[in-house]
């Protein structure tokens, strides 16, 4: 089986080269042209995803070569891909940046490489003319086996300094397939953690896509761009499937040596009993709206194809869980910026704690470990963990190699997995009595909490890199 799926590699120098302007507003471009374009974006980050879907109307994909192993890039890249006329793929940071230390492992330039596809260097020439032809040349030449094959000159002044940059560039090589002349308009507000998330401003950032596509559509030699993104070989081997990942999931490795000290035994406390579902109905809540906005798209496929209705809903509005919830899964965010409105909320507070009390499993990482908090930045959370949550100075950034310190719903005790950890929080104290996860760098630690079927931590996972964790919850929802 082969992808021969059309496709272009979106890059840049270095982060702030304009790479989500012109990856967003070439997907809308061509989207208004009636194709249909599969968005994806290199690395974990959850928000330009977001802008992605809202310029094609198909879920934004993430392509993680460190959380999911290269092995698995091109296979979700297929999936997510399947039945489109044109795949986009944002880059992440400088096209040859990748996991700290390790080489060019999980770089924009490794996915390129593992989806044989076409480079489209973005370069911010606001401050530069001549010079542009050696920067270029030092990107195009570094790795013979990256093709940076155009090259999109940004923020340029005027028509003169466009000359000069096409001058010096005819030299080197790589075609200009594009001049975007500076917009303020095009510009997203961003904050703590980057970009603003669509399910914030959505109206604002429907404008702001326009503008993109606008901007894209008279700037970039759209015709030109698609020809290179056909040139692009086709893709040996099958795409992802979440019902075929499920079922050959291999059964949890057998436990490894903990060097990270003792291990406590799961915390298991008496709980009230939880209201009967409804035959036949597996629900699975998942939170989502404006304070919730970071799911992986496949956590949910796998989900179903597990036996699970996955059903969305907004702990900023509503105030029961979905009927016949039988477990609740809540991801990354922002419940630091709406604190006061997560806690007036308290009906749905009550009916968390509630459902956590009974047993039932819970999978929370990041935002969803704050909401589970006794409080956060003094404004009352769930209660479900003894712990409080606030708003700290210091970024916490990086990807972690993880090992499951306690048996839980997502993982036997000595099971490994690697997690990115990406937040301006603090939890006190940062591991309950039996901790979720042991991690050595970039110090060794205990981190977070297992608690009856509760399992909560700072630590963003993809389950498409491990299926069993999303059979073994829906497993524990249907005997808990």
């Amino acid at each position: 089986m082969v992808t021969s799926v059309p496709r272009l590699v979106i890059a840049a120098p270095s982060s702030g080269s304009g790479k989500t302007t012109v990856a967003t507003g070439l997907m809308a471009a061509f989207a208004s042209r009636g194709l249909a374009v599969s968005p994806h974006k290199v690395g974990p980050d959850y928000i330009d995803p977001g802008y992605h879907a809202l310029a094609t109307g198909r879920a934004g994909r993430n392509l993680d070569a460190c959380l999911c192993g290269a092995e698995l890039i091109a296979p979700l890249f297929a999936h997510g891909a399947r039945g489109c006329d044109l795949a986009v793929v944002e880059g992440v940071m400088g096209l040859y940046d990748g996991a700290a230390g390790q080489g060019e492992l999980a770089s924009t330039a490794h996915v390129a490489k593992l989806l044989r596809a076409p480079v489209v260097l973005v370069v911010d020439a606001s401050s530069q003319s001549r010079s542009v032809a050696a920067l270029v040349h030092g990107f195009a030449s570094w790795d013979p086996e990256v093709r940076v094959a155009g090259v999109i000159l940004n923020k340029v002044g005027s028509e003169r300094h466009e000359d000069m940059l096409r001058d010096a560039l005819d030299a080197s090589g790589v075609p200009v397939l594009g001049v975007l002349r500076r917009a303020p308009q095009v510009d997203t507000p961003s904050r703590h953690l980057g970009l603003v998330p669509v399910a914030e401003r959505r109206s604002d950032a429907v404008e702001a896509v326009a503008a993109m596509a606008s901007q894209v559509r008279e700037g970039c030699d759209l015709d030109a761009l698609f020809a290179l993104a056909r040139s692009a070989p086709a893709l040996p081997g099958a795409a992802w499937d979440a019902a075929e990942a499920v079922r050959v999931s291999p059964p949890p490795p057998p436990p490894v040596p903990d060097t990270l000290g003792p291990r406590p035994q799961t915390l298991v406390r008496p709980g009230r009993p939880r209201p009967q579902t409804p035959d036949g109905l597996k629900v699975i809540a998942l939170a989502g709206g404006a304070a919730f906005t970071f799911s992986y798209a496949e956590h949910t496929e796998l989900l179903a194809a597990a036996g699970a209705e996955v059903v969305t809903f907004d702990p900023l509005r509503d105030e029961q869980l979905p009927e016949g919830t039988a477990g609740l899964v809540i991801g990354g965010g922002f419940p630091e910026v709406y604190a006061p409105e997560l806690s007036a909320n308290e009906p749905l507070r009550k009916a968390v704690a509630e459902l956590a009390l009974s047993g039932a499993p819970v999978a929370a990482e990041c935002a969803g470990l704050l909401y589970l908090c006794r409080e956060l930045d003094g404004q009352p959370m769930c209660g479900v963990l003894d712990a409080t949550a606030r708003m700290s100075e210091r970024l916490t950034l990086g990807y972690r190699d993880a090992v499951a310190v306690s048996e839980s719903v997502l993982a036997e005790a000595g099971a490994r997995m690697r997690g990115h950890e990406f937040h301006r929080t603090v939890v006190e104290p940062g591991a309950g009595a039996a901790p979720a996860w042991g991690v050595r760098a970039p110090q060794k630690r205990v981190e977070g909490f297992v608690q009856q079927g509760v399992h909560a931590s700072y630590l963003h996972t993809h389950w498409a890199s491990e299926p069993g964790v999303a059979r073994r919850f829906v497993e524990r929802c249907l005997t808990s």
